[in-house]
């Protein structure tokens, strides 16, 4: 009984040791879209930094397909020791399990969150001829319009769409999803006036609004934007408990062991609070929002909640 005592203490104390030497080996970040996308930019940069912190190169590979399914799925089924993690994305971790008939994990069982990178903040833009310059005037435009007032994203089921349709379910208004296949496309068609409205990330918009091209109505984030300060949130303008931004976030495979998620989640936060790190996330749109495990597990949980109710109400599906 003693020598099985000893044996389970010794085992215990080389894991503690091994766990303690953590990282001694490249860590794998598997980013479930193709690269370029700004979801993929700002995973880039943070496993850059992290990498420097850590001591080892933390490897970004881009496997995409089935809207992050297929590449959230591999790293769930991963060996939890640390050295394969996810990027996480709202739309594929707390939108696609309700999408998707066969969504292929638990999210809340198979992964184990490490923090939160940021929010991707998102906003309704109108091209210069759209009668509306305002929220209140687009959902009083809209419900006089008998075809409704069509409106641009980057696909079905993505946080634009579901925040279009959280939009309509809480206002009235007239809306009609117009899917593209990427934000791109829809950001095209509206500086052509090919469509009227386009909800879509600050980042893809920016530019555009700042020159002219776009009238900026409103953002869905709790605060303003510092780069366009002049731009209402929704609830500013009209439309109370209305937040709706995207959010980005690193998760491991459930089971990691507790002193190598707490020793990335604090490397972590210690990059999100940087200044530097700051300022490049924010010309990508996103605020950075250093937290703890727990927090991130308390916004999916909550996520899943509430964006299951919309996706139920507007009968959204993936084909």
């Amino acid at each position: 009984m003693k020598r099985c005592a000893a044996l389970i203490f010794a085992l215990a104390a080389l894991a503690t040791a091994a766990r303690a030497d953590y990282p001694d080996k490249p860590i794998r970040l598997i980013v479930p879209f193709a690269p370029g996308g700004v979801t993929d930019t700002s995973g880039r940069l943070i496993a850059e930094a992290l990498s420097r912190r850590l001591g080892q190169s933390i490897v970004v590979e881009n496997k995409a397909g089935a809207s992050g399914n297929i590449g959230t799925q591999q790293v769930a089924a991963s060996a939890p020791d640390g050295y394969t993690l996810v990027l996480g994305f709202d739309g594929t971790l707390v939108i696609n399990p309700h999408v998707f008939p066969n969504f292929p994990i638990d999210v809340q069982k198979d992964l184990e969150p490490v923090g939160k990178i940021g929010d991707a903040v998102l906003i309704i833009v109108a091209h210069p001829s759209f009668p509306a310059k305002t929220l209140p005037e687009l959902i009083e435009y809209s419900k006089k319009q008998p075809n409704g007032v069509p409106y641009g994203t980057s696909g079905v089921g993505g946080t634009p769409h579901i925040a279009g349709e959280l939009l309509r379910q809480k206002t009235g208004a007239n809306l009609v999803h117009v899917p593209y296949k990427g934000g791109g496309q829809a950001m095209t068609d509206a500086l052509g006036g090919n469509i009227p409205l386009v909800y879509t990330a600050v980042a893809g918009a920016m530019q555009h609004v700042k020159a002219g091209r776009l009238v900026p109505i409103a953002v869905s984030s709790s605060k303003r934007v510092a780069s366009l300060p002049d731009t209402p949130t929704f609830m500013e303008a009209g439309v109370p408990q209305f937040e709706a931004s995207s959010w980005v976030a690193i998760l491991a495979p459930a089971k990691t062991p507790r002193a190598i998620v707490d020793k990335l989640n604090r490397e972590l936060n210690a990059v999100l609070t940087d200044p530097p790190m700051v300022e490049r996330l924010a010309t990508l749109g996103i605020v950075a929002t250093p937290g703890s495990p727990q927090a991130l597990a308390d916004q999916i949980r909550d996520d899943l909640a509430k964006y299951g109710q919309v996706v139920k109400a507007a009968g959204i599906k993936a084909e």
